[in-house]
């Protein structure tokens, strides 16, 4: 599910096949991207397996940058600049 709230944008994907996950990230991202700079909180919960595919076969392909914060293990966030 897409979500919004206090100005940050997120994607749960608690309960989602991984298909179907990946599938809402790839398009979460290109839409944020097409409006322009954007944080984007993917929330895998405590998938690790789900992480490591969305680092391998979608973020580390991009020029994003993103990273797991240490306050909640199960977050991905993804940040985009333009300048």
């Amino acid at each position: 599910m897409f979500g919004s709230s206090k100005g940050f944008d997120n994607i749960d994907l608690h309960g989602i096949r991984h298909k179907e996950a990946m599938e809402m990230v790839r398009e979460a991202l290109d839409n944020k991207k097409s409006q322009g700079s954007f944080s984007l909180t993917i929330i895998t919960g405590n998938s690790t397996v789900l992480q490591d595919r969305i680092f391998k076969e979608i973020l580390e392909l991009t020029k994003f940058n993103y990273y797991i914060p240490s306050w909640n293990l199960g977050q991905i966030i993804v940040e985009y600049v333009v300048l």
